[in-house]
């Protein structure tokens, strides 16, 4: 009897605690291919639960605006990133792990700034 509801309590912390797991779910990212995103920012969202970047880049046939999704303001405030860190009209390179899906988007890896100089140090 004791065993039957170990598994029961087991198995309902599970379940409980599975929308957590998905929702840190990288796989719309593909971590096979990186593409680096020249460009202008738009706005810097230092926000939970994650952080993002609204990167202007320059395309063919104008200005396309890339959606780069981050970490939390406590990852990012550990690797020396600060809520000003980047501001509108900043111009700065960043390297993403772009969609699987094909949208303007991805996941940031690294980004350096005009100077040549890394902005923040992201493990």
């Amino acid at each position: 009897m004791k065993s039957s509801l170990a598994i029961l309590i087991a198995g309902t912390a599970l379940l409980i605690g599975w929308p957590v797991f998905a929702h840190h779910s990288a796989a719309i990212f593909d971590h096979e291919k990186q593409v680096t995103l020249s460009g202008t920012v738009k706005e810097f969202q230092f926000t939970n639960p994650h952080c993002w970047i609204q990167l202007l880049v320059s395309a063919g046939d104008g200005t396309a605006e890339w959606s780069i999704e981050m970490g939390s303001p406590a990852h990012l405030i550990r690797s020396g990133w600060k809520r000003n860190t980047l501001k509108p009209g900043d111009k700065i390179t960043v390297l993403v792990n772009p969609l699987r899906e094909g949208a303007n988007g991805g996941g940031f890896v690294s980004a350096i700034g005009v100077d040549g100089n890394p902005i923040g140090t992201l493990p």
